[in-house]
């Protein structure tokens, strides 16, 4: 490799060297440098030219601090991420329901690679993947990656749909079905399309059981409802994505609740006082079991009060299970 070469990758080495193997705890000397740049690549340098190659990385933007003392030497101070960021983002995917559990390793693994050894060796060993419940779809990357593309070029999606029997086997339904996808969110720990399609309007389908999926010629379906700030809103009053009828409800829950209806609705909700230790407020809610049952696990700290159907079908629901017992 010719002289003049090596010196224009030498200045990406160090780079990579320090974004690695350098920690405030852990400075990395000239010596060091000299000798991962022979060692690793065959490039000899003395020390002048190692103080000029930091010079010129630290004026390029790189924020490279140098200590002094018998350990000194030279660290990266600041990096894309923060150590805290880096710790919430794995503890995301590691926490991920919707992610299977090779797909979490392989992710963890890229995020330690933004800071150095010493902190990734630090994150890994509090980082437990084993023994979460993980989806069992490996594609669910490619199916969001496909749904994107369809989004961005304005395209129907093509796909197959199964769930899990007994067995833990596929069974695959009947049918090949064709949507046109409006949005992807996330809900307890699982991962939706939001569609429209013409045998069911808005629907919505869970991206880790879809499969075979392809983007269509065929344009989009025009959805106002989904479009813009509607898609929040479908999204907000659908619990655990159980579609249903999409009404005001009026409930009033003890004040100990409420940093939990806040986080469920909002900041913008307006929570009433009534009474000392109660207050009232009004959602529009799609009453759905899985909205009911969030509603009757508060016990006797929470109770809807208005309409009198949804006040009906929390009997029921109620009744539905007493009678397994």
């Amino acid at each position: 490799m010719p002289r003049s070469y090596d010196q224009k990758l030498k200045l990406l080495y160090i780079r990579d060297y320090l974004e690695r193997n350098s920690h405030e705890d852990h400075p990395v000397n000239a010596r060091e440098l000299i000798d991962m740049l022979w060692n690793d690549h065959q490039i000899r340098c003395e020390r002048k030219t190692i103080y000029a190659d930091i010079k010129a990385l630290q004026e390029y933007g790189l924020d490279i601090v140098s200590s002094a003392g018998t350990d000194g030497g030279y660290y990266i101070a600041s990096r894309n991420f923060e150590l805290p960021e880096l710790k919430l983002l794995i503890d995301a995917v590691q926490s991920s329901r919707y992610l299977t559990e090779q797909k979490s390793r392989e992710l963890i693994e890229k995020l330690c690679n933004e800071c150095s050894i010493h902190d990734a060796m630090l994150m890994k060993r509090t980082t437990k993947v084993t023994g979460r419940v993980k989806s069992m779809n490996e594609s669910i990357y490619n199916n969001i990656d496909y749904i994107q593309e369809a989004i961005s070029q304005n395209k129907q999606i093509g796909f197959r749909y199964f769930s899990w029997n007994i067995q833990r086997q596929r069974v695959y339904r009947d049918k090949a079905y064709v949507a046109s996808p409006y949005g992807v969110c996330h809900d307890n720990d699982n991962c939706y399309l939001v569609a429209w399609t013409a045998e069911h309007g808005i629907t919505h389908y869970r991206v880790d059981r879809m499969s075979h999926l392809k983007v269509l010629d065929d344009p989009r379906i025009p959805c106002q409802e989904l479009t813009g700030k509607a898609f929040s809103d479908y999204v907000n009053r659908n619990f655990q994505m159980f579609a249903g009828e999409a009404v005001q409800v009026k409930l009033r829950f003890h004040n100990s609740l409420i940093n939990v209806v806040i986080d469920r609705f909002g900041r913008d909700t307006m929570l009433i006082p009534d009474g000392p230790d109660h207050f009232t407020f009004t959602v529009t809610v799609a009453i759905s079991p899985m909205f009911l049952s969030w509603v009757i696990g508060f016990g006797s700290n929470a109770k809807i009060l208005w309409p009198e159907s949804a006040v009906k079908a929390c009997r029921d629901l109620c009744r539905q299970a007493l009678d397994n017992y």
